[in-house]
């Protein structure tokens, strides 16, 4: 056992203690109910589902296990390959493995037009092997370097594809994720949304129909985006009375484009 881990089981016992001290005994009212049952340091480690996630990989090598103490539990992906190094090193420190649910089969989402600018290029690269390796059909329109370039153009290239239909959705990476998302937004046929949260993206695919997804290369870590792509790859537009209101934005949209 590690050093922390023995340090966390003792601030566990001690925060039972602490608990067990405030229970009344029968007939007896407690003079102030405690007021914490679990502390928010302790919280995470004991919900804690994985001590690292790799399951954007489909190769893990030595090098994704450097770190990890005896015992770990590393998230992989469910196809996930292993290198003979990594297989040694997982047998020999008893590292569990948990395989992450692939939610590809329940996505109608077929093919993905991405975009971003030079503060989002870095995220969009990785992205795409993401979504590659999950089995999406992926169109690139740049941009292709962390040269600085202006973020409309790249978000309207997104969008188009979208509404010409060459794409079933698009997602594009700029600094805020804000400016993308007006700019998709002027083009016809596209409800984008700026969303920052797993709620956030699902939201918008269940009550607003949303098509092309904009995120911010300094609002959230790329494990954040991974998790808000995923919501919103896998949700739809079901429920009628949300459809009537998406249809209420097209009406207006139509309104304009006479």
């Amino acid at each position: 056992m590690s050093e922390e881990q023995k340090q966390t089981r003792e601030r566990v016992r001690e925060l039972v203690k602490e608990v067990l001290a405030n229970v009344p005994t029968e007939g007896e009212k407690p003079e102030t109910l405690p007021t914490h049952l679990v502390v928010n340091s302790l919280k995470d480690e004991i919900g804690k589902e994985f001590d690292r996630d790799e399951s954007a990989k489909s190769l893990i090598t030595e090098d994704d296990l450097r770190g990890l103490e005896t015992g770990a539990k590393l998230r992989v992906s469910e196809n996930a390959k292993f290198t003979p190094l990594a297989d040694d090193i997982i047998k020999e420190k008893s590292i569990v493995l948990i395989k992450k649910n692939e939610r590809r089969g329940s996505s109608k989402v077929q093919s993905i037009a991405v975009g971003a600018d030079h503060g989002g290029f870095s995220f969009k690269e990785q992205l795409k092997g993401f979504l590659e390796n999950s089995g999406f059909r992926v169109f690139d329109f740049g941009t292709n370097s962390a040269d600085a370039v202006d973020y409309p153009d790249f978000a309207y290239a997104v969008a188009k594809a979208v509404s010409e239909k060459q794409a079933d959705v698009g997602i594009v990476i700029d600094g805020a994720g804000i400016g993308s998302a007006m700019t998709a937004n002027k083009v016809p046929g596209v409800r984008a949304a700026a969303c920052y949260s797993v709620a956030l993206a699902r939201n918008s695919r269940e009550h607003n129909g949303a098509n092309v997804l904009t995120l911010g290369s300094g609002q959230n870590n790329f494990s954040e985006i991974r998790e808000i792509v995923e919501a919103f790859l896998t949700n739809e537009l079901t429920d009628m009375r949300h459809q009537k209101r998406v249809n209420k934005i097209d009406a207006i949209e139509k309104q304009y484009s006479k």
